[in-house]
């Protein structure tokens, strides 16, 4: 999401005052396009400028079509809907500076481009300011909490230990601090390496174009860039019907400032941020009531997964709830009267019930801040608000055609609404910016959801390997480890979980992995980097693990995996998403 950031920079400066860039293709071209190989690096399919003398004809296929696409990109920039500037005042210039710009700017400028980024609210956007990183300061305390309550896990190490309480202020502040601490480490990261941070929301005006100032009809700044990124981020998704006080009907924005921890809070939504809240509320004293329209709980997991998950999230805690049925009014509390919620049966639409809680938290999801980015401008319609985007970000027009030097990245593509995915789609379109093609692979890229314990996974669940396995003709097969089994989870006396492997038995390719236990987040990189190198499981059993440590997990989870045959070299090319 685009944030504001005040610093010493003239707002009056045009984009005459600044330094103009001459950098052309030709600077990022050090080898001849002719001189193309495949090489794969962290789920990126990368086109490195390399010297050989013997290509394949399906790559030389493929070289012909990027340096042909490469002078299409050119000359298209050049004709129809305005006229692209002959120099720029910028080789880069990023439209948001959350996690996914951020993390292009810092590429960019390693591979030599006069880089700037566009910032209307504060640097570090959702995920530093009111998402990722706040939110883990309040788990960090929910599990401490949670560990220190339970009188059973410290009896069982040894330890006596008094009533354990809080300061509501104090976990808050924490929070507040460490979001300050980071958004500051990222913003003189980009000082340092003499990215231009200009204040103010951008939107494209033209080819190669763009405005920043104020979200009105102001004139603003003009300036200039050879290529264009936008990574504007995401914001809240609020359903008709529920109005938002900020106090007592809130979202994750609100919620992460933590003013108040209400006796019974009602959460809208059972995933990723409802689930992680849970966590808190539930460690801080509160009684959590879900509402999921679905007819289960924790929808985008693994079935599986979600079954334990449950038993060991939900059912042991303070927290009930009712699936199936949508919110479709929620009432702020007023005047000495609660939150109202009106609930109706997702399928038959009829009146299902009708609830009175302290509070409720709004999880359903976040929806992309698109507003003003002028992308009618250069002929481009947002699809259920988000930018239309091609495998390697490229921003499409009303005829599905990529435009020329404009790339999205991150929420506001919708394609994977995750922080470490926004930056790893910059760092490709840097890659791709700078001559070397690049196409992310997103079944490699891991997911986290910070609970107690933790869940994580990378790749497909089984129920959509196994629709792709019927799709394509080839088996699946699965295999599970526990971390009951694990000397290190014991000694923590933390051995509830387990670990999922789902794969293909014929050629040993990883189709994903789904854990649940302590540490799960930190555990499955181990499988993502797998994917996204292609390294199969009958060559990473060979792998050393130290002893003991959670890392055992994993692998005992691939030496259980039975393989038929043993294939050597890396299993396919990733796959754009």
């Amino acid at each position: 999401m685009q944030s504001s950031l005040t610093l010493s920079l003239s707002q009056s400066a045009t984009a005459s005052t600044i330094p103009k860039s001459n950098y052309t293709l030709n600077h990022a071209l050090r080898f001849p396009p002719s001189k193309l190989i495949n090489l794969r690096f962290c789920g990126l399919r990368r086109e490195a400028f390399l010297g050989s003398s013997s290509l394949s004809r399906s790559q030389s296929l493929q070289n012909k079509t990027l340096s042909k696409k490469i002078n299409n990109a050119i000359s298209a920039s050049l004709s129809g809907n305005g006229s692209a500037p002959k120099s720029f005042d910028y080789d880069l210039i990023i439209i948001g500076a959350g996690v996914g710009g951020h993390g292009a700017a810092l590429h960019a400028v390693e591979k030599g481009l006069k880089t700037a980024i566009i910032e209307g609210d504060v640097v570090g956007g959702t995920c530093v300011n009111r998402g990722c990183v706040p939110s883990k300061a309040l788990l960090a305390v929910s599990g401490r909490m949670r560990e220190l309550q339970s009188e059973h896990h410290m009896k069982a190490l040894g330890l006596q230990v008094a009533a354990a309480g809080y300061d509501r202020q104090g976990v808050a502040d924490h929070a507040n601090n460490l979001a300050m601490k980071i958004r500051n480490n990222l913003t003189n990261s980009m000082k340092a390496l003499g990215v231009d941070i200009l204040t103010g929301f951008g939107s494209i005006l033209g080819p190669q174009t763009v405005r920043y100032g104020k979200l009105d009809d102001s004139p603003g700044n003009t300036v200039t860039a050879k290529d264009i990124i936008v990574a504007t981020g995401s914001v809240p998704f609020v359903p008709k019907g529920i109005e938002v006080d900020g106090k007592t009907v809130i979202t994750s924005d609100h919620a992460l400032k933590l003013e108040s921890v209400p006796d019974w809070i009602a959460i809208v939504g059972s995933g990723y941020i409802g689930l992680e809240f849970s966590d808190v509320y539930t460690a801080l004293g509160s009684e959590v009531t879900f509402i999921e329209a679905l007819d289960q709980l924790m929808p985008g997991f693994d079935p599986e997964i979600g079954k334990l998950a449950q038993r060991v999230l939900i059912n042991p805690r303070k927290i009930d709830y009712h699936t199936g049925v949508f919110a479709t009014k929620i009432t702020p509390a007023e005047n000495g009267k609660p939150v109202t919620i009106e609930l109706i049966d997702a399928k038959t639409k009829e009146p299902k019930d009708t609830l009175e809680v302290d509070a409720a938290l709004i999880a359903t999801g976040r929806a992309p801040f698109t507003k003003g980015l002028g992308l009618d401008n250069v002929q481009v319609a947002l699809k259920n608000g988000f930018v239309p985007v091609d495998e390697r970000m490229q921003v499409l027009n009303f005829e599905g055609n990529p435009v020329p030097h404009l790339y999205c990245i991150g929420d506001a593509n919708g394609k994977m609404m995750l922080a470490h995915a926004a930056s790893a789609q910059g760092i490709s379109v840097v890659e791709q910016i700078t001559g070397r093609d690049h196409v992310l692979n997103h079944l490699s890229i891991p997911a986290a959801c910070f609970t107690h314990p933790e869940i994580s996974m990378v790749g497909l669940t089984e129920p959509q390997a196994r629709e792709k396995a019927e799709k394509e003709g080839f088996e699946v097969s699965v295999t599970k480890t526990s971390f009951k089994a694990n000397t290190k989870a014991l000694a923590e006396n933390e051995g509830e979980g387990i670990a999922k492997l789902i794969y293909r038995p014929d050629n040993g390719e990883i189709l994903g992995v789904h854990i649940f236990g302590l540490h799960a987040a930190d555990l499955i990189h181990e499988a993502s980097n797998a994917i996204a190198l292609g390294t199969r499981i009958q060559d990473i059993k060979f792998a050393v693990h130290a002893h003991p440590t959670l890392s055992e997990v994993l692998d005992e989870l691939f030496k259980s995996a039975k393989v038929k045959a043993h294939v050597p070299g890396p299993v396919s090319e990733p796959v754009a998403v």
